[in-house]
C-alpha cells in the first residue's frame, strides 16, 4: 500500500514537470548564497619538446663524472642542452628535478627520462651563470 502511494507521488511529479516544461535542479547544480562558481580549468600549455628544453645537471653525489654521464644521456634523448657541473655540496641523499614556474610538465618528463621520483619548484638558488636554464637535475646518492 505504501509503495503504491509513493509511486503515485513520483508519477505526479513527473507529470507536473512535463506539463510545465521545467526540470528539477539537483543540489549540486545550485550555487548557495555567497558561493562563487569556479571557472573551468584553463587548458594546459603544450608540452615543450625535448629539443627546446635545456637542463642544468648538478653532481650532488661526489662521484667523479656523474653529471657529465647524465648530461650525455639526456642529449642522447634529444634535449637541446644539458650542462654538467658540480653542485655546491656533494652530500645530496637523493636525486631530484627542480623547475622554474611554467616548466612543471617538462620537469616531470625529465624526471621520468632520468628515473628520478622527486620533482619540486626551483627556489631560485642557482648560480647567475645558469639562471636562464629552466630545469635543474641534481644527482644524489640514489
Amino acid at each position: 500500500m505504501l509503495l503504491a502511494v509513493a509511486l503515485m507521488v513520483v508519477g505526479a511529479f513527473v507529470l507536473l514537470f512535463q506539463a510545465t516544461g521545467t526540470r528539477p535542479v539537483s543540489d549540486a547544480g545550485r550555487a548557495s548564497a555567497g558561493q562563487v562558481a569556479t571557472p573551468p580549468p584553463q587548458p594546459l600549455a603544450p608540452l615543450r619538446s625535448r629539443s627546446k628544453t635545456s637542463v642544468l645537471v648538478l653532481n650532488g653525489n661526489g662521484i667523479s663524472g656523474a653529471a657529465g654521464t647524465e648530461a650525455t644521456a639526456l642529449l642522447g634523448r634529444g634535449y637541446a642542452h644539458a650542462v654538467p657541473t658540480d653542485a655546491t655540496s656533494s652530500d645530496y641523499a637523493r636525486s631530484m628535478v627542480l623547475f622554474k614556474p611554467g616548466w612543471q610538465r617538462e620537469a616531470e618528463r625529465l624526471a621520468r627520462d632520468a628515473g628520478i621520483r622527486a620533482v619540486a619548484p626551483l627556489d631560485g638558488r642557482v648560480a647567475p651563470a645558469y639562471a636562464h636554464l629552466p630545469l635543474v637535475l641534481i644527482l644524489g646518492a640514489n
